[in-house]
């Protein structure tokens, strides 16, 4: 059976969403984020939607704001219904790698959906 994959990138505004099979890798329609709750029922529905296995989170390491960011990050996916695995995956310079990539300044968020996407790349290569 081949795993099933969901990358998201978690941001105060949006979240980023690519989907992945096998080395694969799609960026998908971010979601907005008007409150947590709402947003972690959309990524819920979204890894139920599209049968994942495995839900990788971005999270960026190093930096001053590290330990608050990743207790954000953390209380954001406690509150997912998902039972799945779940891995964490450093995020660091993937808007960067994003935006080097996907050059429309427009913010639509298919740009946090394609650092996503960066963000399941990295973890592909590493499993």
């Amino acid at each position: 059976m081949n795993e099933k994959f969901m990358a998201i990138d978690v941001g105060l505004k949006r979240i980023g969403v690519a989907f992945g099979v096998g080395q694969v890798v799609l960026p998908q329609e971010p979601i907005l984020r008007k409150n947590r709750n709402q947003a972690a029922r959309d990524v819920s529905q979204r890894v139920a939607e599209y049968g994942v296995n495995v839900l990788v989170v971005g999270l960026p390491l190093g930096g001053s704001s590290e330990d608050e960011m990743r207790r954000r990050i953390e209380h954001f996916v406690s509150l997912l219904e998902f039972g799945g695995r779940i891995v964490y995956q450093d995020e660091s310079l993937s808007s960067f790698e994003a935006s080097e990539i996907y050059t429309d300044t427009k913010r639509d968020g298919k740009l946090d959906s394609m650092a996503a996407a960066v963000i399941l790349k990295r973890y592909l290569e590493v499993v």
